[in-house]
């Protein structure tokens, strides 16, 4: 909602400040010109000044300090919420006398002198801060008048600016009486009759403001029409009169529609700008309601040249505005709500970050009991509302309905915003309930509706939109408790909606398209034809009342397309389904709209031409589509924990589109888009520490650029908060402002990629890697096998070095199915052994069943009920059905000594619910022929093969000062049993490093603190952290070790400087387990810490052991200390990581034995990395 801005001769209004008392205050008679053609010069001797304590008004000596220069005799101290003066100056001898208006336009730092007035020094009490204010003397009645006149004019002006301050109507109208008697008589001939008039216009404004009562608004036109033709040209008043009536006929506009109001408003108020010279006191204004005028203008014809021109008036408004100006918070309002308009148009999300932080602005800006604090508030809900609707985000929904209920609440009960406050709260009601599903959300949403609709006036021009709001609400609820009498309400309203919108309404297309939907529900459930007719009839009108470039344009396609799709299942003419697929194309390749909307219309896409046409080639420039915009989904602007939130919804897309790739016979495809679609937010976290070498070489001004943008963008994406319902306006600004930098930045690094990607040489900077690419970058020591399990086909990609097209192996006895049911067997084992306990605080590692011998969250006991061979047939599942084949097709020989480093590697790269079974121990562990995956290679994980293949291209050499290995043992951690063997562990490692004279460090206990850890973990090439973990799945970044003080959270990992970094040994409980709901995103700390630069990771998949735990570590350690280079002299080097762990472990199995438990208790121990 915009805010208009009157003339400063009839406008009073301030913002709640401390109690100011003002010493030396000084005005002058501007008209002096020190000639004696001047002759009816000022003389005054009193000040009365209105308004001050609850008095009539409170009189001042003055004196003549300087010629032409006054000052008061006394200092004059000034209520809270007071930045202007109402006052009348007598001349000595005389009984009348002349009205100044002494308005404070700004504060300053410095002392300056004014255009319009003197500047003179003004005293802050309790601060004794000394600060230069700016005063304007204007006058404006030439004529004398009679005292008891010249203070009703006083009283007039006391009693509006106590209206505009707290709404009370009684004040305002009693203005309005006090100047309508002094307009009466006023003669025709007297020159301030024009001023006169323009005061009582105001206050009419002001009325029907409140009221809506279109009389008033009435009275007011035609009161400044007379104005402006009284007002001669030249004249320094004529820029504000004009713009005043623009404001009336802006509001004319809102209540009928007619657009030559709006465009007459634009008229006149432009010509209010050109008459407003540079430095002129109404030149803000002027702007201000100019941007209004073209944003309403925008509103109702959707002209985006429109709202291009209203964001520029209304920014130069904000600028041409000091700080501590009264009318600050109004333009910072409608500068917030033009950005707004322009995202609901195209959906730039920068556009929705800036409005929310002009808005928190504004409304900081705002003080309590303002009369324009309702509507700010409404403003700024609606904000975060609209970003809600993009990007699902529960905090901005929960604010704009703690901002809007709090704005109704504040707007008095008879108010014209009332109607459209109302309906904005139950916008956001409706919306809240789209994504909880919660049925209390969807009643108070119509019951809000309807009183609002029973609130607006029979023509209001808002009556279409709010019967539009209340019938899809009534159809929402049908979708939720299925009331069929729901349906022909939700009908009724929107035809009414629709019936009463004029032609060219910038909403129309919505509305019929919502009432197009109404008609298909309907369809659904009678079957009826005409049913399904008039819903598609009214869904293609819709869509050809949309402009090019709408930010609804996709919504469009995708409601036309589900319709065509709909009538389809009915009709089964193939031409009805080409229209449905046809429509989903055109809406996921739009060049505006949401890529959220896009991305769900190509996915349609694809799957129809899947299921209908699956031997087209276009299944696979549809499913190429999806995943182009899958990766654009999770934008920069946003955090990492939301951008994890964003992808979850679509993380099964990858392996469908790698399904039907196979199916087509492309595993190349197959594979990028594998690497495409998963591990979307590690993925970008690693984009921004992507070494720049030969950009460098290029333009090394370019590239610190880029480094530097990349740097501030990780840290605002891993630290942002999001404002809370709670936070003071002081924080919700501070988090806004933050966010709205963060959006800046997003916006930065896309203008630098497309920078880069324009010089030759560079053109896929960043992109998805093509199969090419990947296939000339892998490591030598062994294959890379991705894997994809899908509904309808299971497949294997074994890529080897040196080799120009990827090997695709079918897994035809392995599905989807079984990976599930293996992961469901394992899950229960561990279950049975308290291996794997669901916590119900995020915060505490353990319970009160953990054993005190044991490292994390469970002890290894039985429950009752477990069943035996559920392991074995999970590892003997994996081996004949996936592992063994690849085996077969690679012919790796069996190998019958592990001790030597000769020994073939291989990656796992697995996807789904694979990604949760344990490949690197498959095998048969019953009967004569035993064997397993550990007898014929030795087994990494890796989330993608790209980060893989990036650590291969970049294997950069560890600097000499840097490489050593920093280890932490913390046997004592707040609300997590105690695990001893942790320091045994790490002072065993320690010895062990200083024998073989590497250079080391040893923090044991409270020696380490969460502070301190980070900064040595960058003077360290490698850490070993012996410690109790904690996995948080729903934000990453807070996933943590356990220290005695505190937490040391990855994203405190991650912020620092790991350029060096080697090897990370996680000996903890979980730190590779991730979350089933994001199973290709790797939310575990071993991807996290391979994320945060580590090369390698040696991580658990369950709890480990704190008896076997230092076992498994010195043998892991004594490998690498046997099997160092002779030269390395103190350096660590964690190349070799894979084969100790794979040594370690075969060392653990020979002193178990071959029993469930046992198997248990080796398995959990992974290797990541390179």
């Amino acid at each position: 909602m915009a805010e208009q801005q009157s003339s400063p001769n009839s406008s009073d209004s301030g913002n709640e400040e401390s109690v100011i008392g003002l010493k030396d205050v000084a005005f002058r008679d501007s008209e002096r010109r020190g000639n004696s053609e001047h002759n009816d010069e000022i003389t005054p001797g009193e000040l009365r000044i209105f308004g001050l304590g609850g008095e009539y008004w409170k009189s001042f000596q003055l004196y003549e300090a300087s010629p032409g220069e006054w000052k008061t005799s006394s200092p004059i101290e000034l209520p809270p919420g007071v930045v202007g003066l109402r006052c009348i100056v007598e001349q000595d001898g005389r009984k009348d006398g002349r009205i100044i208006h002494l308005g404070c336009s700004s504060w300053k730092d410095d002392t300056s002198e004014s255009d319009t007035g003197i500047t003179k020094t003004g005293r802050i009490s309790d601060a004794q801060l000394c600060l230069p204010m700016l005063w304007k003397s204007v006058e404006i009645a030439t004529p004398k008048y009679p005292t008891h006149i010249l203070e009703e004019l006083a009283c007039s002006k006391m009693l509006r600016g106590e209206f505009k301050r707290t709404g009370n109507l009684a004040n305002i109208s009693e203005a309005i009486s006090i100047r309508r008697r002094i307009v009466e008589v006023t003669p025709e001939d007297d020159a301030n009759l024009a001023a006169m008039l323009n005061n009582l216009a105001m206050s009419f404004l002001d009325r029907f403001e409140h009221t809506g009562d279109l009389g008033d608004l009435a009275d007011a036109t035609s009161l400044q029409t007379r104005v402006v033709d009284l007002t001669p040209a030249g004249h320094e008043d004529l820029p504000s009169r004009l713009y005043n009536l623009g404001n009336s006929l802006q509001h004319h506009f809102k209540r009928t529609g007619e657009l030559s109001d709006i465009a007459r408003a634009i008229s006149v108020q432009m010509q209010a700008v050109d008459l407003a010279p540079e430095g002129h006191v109404d030149r803000p204004a002027a702007f201000n309601n100019l941007g209004n005028s073209y944003q309403i203008c925008f509103e109702r014809t959707g002209h985006l040249p429109d709202i291009e021109n209203a964001i520029l008036a209304l920014t130069n408004a904000v600028h041409l505005t000091p700080e501590g100006d009264a009318n600050l918070p109004s333009w910072l309002n409608n500068l917030g709500s033009s950005f707004l308009c322009r995202f609901e148009r195209l959906g730039n999300l920068a556009d929705a970050a800036e409005a929310i932080s002009l808005q928190t602005r504004a409304a900081s800006l705002t003080s309590e009991g303002h009369a324009d604090l309702p509507s700010r508030l409404m403003n700024l809900g609606s904000s975060f509302l609209c970003r809600f609707q993009r990007t699902s985000n529960l905090g901005d929904i929960a604010e704009s309905i703690s901002l809007q209920t709090r704005a109704v609440y504040l707007t008095p009960k008879g108010h014209a915003d009332l109607p459209s406050q109302l309906m904005n709260l139950a916008t956001s009601f409706v919306s809240r309930f789209e994504v909880t599903k919660d049925a209390s959300d969807l009643s108070e949403a119509i019951s809000l509706q309807t009183r609002a609709v029973d609130l607006t006036p029979a023509l209001h021009a808002d009556l279409p939109s709010q019967l539009n709001n209340l019938g899809n609400s009534f159809l929402k609820r049908f979708q939720h408790l299925g009331n069929l009498s729901d349906v022909t309400e939700a009908i009724a309203r929107q035809n009414q909606a629709v019936d009463l919108a004029v032609e060219g309404h910038a909403l129309l297309p919505g509305w019929r398209a919502n009432l197009g939907g109404s008609y298909m529900v309907l369809f659904s459930c009678t079957n009826n034809p005409a049913d399904g007719k008039d819903g598609i009839s009214n869904l293609i009108r819709a869509l050809q009342l949309t402009p090019e470039r709408h930010a609804n344009l996709p919504t469009m396609h995708i409601n036309l397309a589900f319709a065509w799709y709909q009538y389809f299942t009915s009709s089964h003419r193939s031409d009805h389904l080409d229209a449905a697929i046809s429509n989903f194309k055109y809406a996921s390749t739009c060049t505006s709209g949401s890529s959220h909307m896009k991305l769900k219309a190509a996915i349609w896409w694809a799957k129809l031409l899947n299921a209908f046409y699956p031997r087209s080639t276009s299944v696979l420039t549809a499913f190429g589509a999806a995943l182009d915009l899958l990766t654009s989904l999770a934008g920069l602007e946003q955090t990492v924990q939301h951008r994890f939130t964003m992808v979850g919804e679509f993380l099964s897309i990858p392996g469908e589109a790698a399904a039907a790739a196979f199916q087509l016979g492309h595993p190349d495809r197959a594979l990028e888009w594998l690497e495409q679609g998963r591990c979307l937010v590690w993925g970008q976290q690693s984009q921004l520490r992507t070494p720049l070498d030969a950009l460098h070489g290029s333009d090394p001004a370019l590239a610190d650029w880029i480094v530097s943008v990349s740097r501030h963008l990780e840290n605002v994406g891993s630290s942002r908060q999001h404002s809370g319902t709670k936070s003071s306006w002081e924080d919700k600004a501070s988090l806004e402002n933050e966010a709205l930098h963060h959006s800046h930045l997003a916006s930065e690094w896309e203008y630098l990629l497309t920078r880069v990607r324009g010089i030759p040489g560079f053109e896929s900077f960043l992109r998805p890697l093509r199969c090419s690419t990947i296939l000339r970058h892998l490591p030598e020591s062994g294959p890379v096998v991705v894997l994809n399990a899908h509904d309808t086909r299971c497949d294997a990609i074994v890529l080897l070095a040196g080799r120009e097209d990827p090997i695709h192996i079918h897994l035809s006895d392995f599905s989807l199915a079984k990976a599930k049911q293996y992961r469901h067997v394992l899950n229960t084992r561990l279950h049975s052994y308290y291996l794997r306990v669901r916590h119900t605080n995020s915060d505490t590692m353990v319970d009160e069943s953990s054993m005190a011998s044991e490292r994390a969250a469970g002890r290894y006991g039985m429950k009752g009920g477990a069943f035996a061979g559920g392991i074995y047939s999970v590892l003997g599942g994996l081996w004949s059905d996936v592992v063994k084949p690849i085996l077969d097709v690679l012919g790796l020989p069996r190998m019958a000594d592990s001790s030597t480093v000769p020994f073939a590697r291989i990656w796992w790269c697995p996807t789904g619910p694979l990604s949760f079974l344990p490949l690197h121990a498959a095998g048969v562990y019953e009967g004569p022929c035993r064997e397993s995956i550990m007898d014929y290679a030795v087994s990494s994980y890796t989330p993608t093969v790209t980060s893989l293949a990036q650590r291969v291209s970049n294997s950069a050499s560890i600097t000499q000062d840097v490489s050593g290995i920093f280890l932490v043992s913390q046997p004592e951690a707040p609300h997590a049993d105690p695990i001893p063997g942790t320091t045994k562990e790490v002072s065993s490692l320690h010895e062990g490093a200083v024998w073989h004279a590497i250079r080391s460090m040893k923090l044991d206990g409270a020696e380490a603190s969460v502070h301190s850890c980070p900064d040595l973990m960058e003077r360290f090439s490698s850490v070993h952290l012996a410690c109790h973990a904690s996995q948080n799945t729903s934000n990453p970044l807070q996933s943590r070790f356990l220290f005695h003080d505190g937490h040391l959270t990855l994203n405190t990992i991650m912020q620092k400087n790991l350029k060096n970094a080697d090897l990370a040994f996680l000996s903890a409980c979980e730190t590779s387990t991730g979350e089933e709901t994001l199973a290709d995103e790797a939310v575990h700390l071993a991807a996290g810490m391979l994320a945060a630069g580590y090369r390698r990771v040696v991580a658990t998949m369950w709890s480990i052991s704190d008896r076997h735990a230092p076992e498994v570590a010195n043998d892991f350690y004594e490998f690498l200390w046997a099997n160092r280079d002779k030269d390395s002299g103190t350096k660590f080097d964690g190349t070799l990581s894979a084969y100790a762990l794979h040594y370690a472990i075969r060392n653990l199995r020979e002193n178990v034995d071959n029993t469930e438990l046992s198997l248990l208790t080796w398995i959990p121990y992974v290797h990541f990395g390179y």
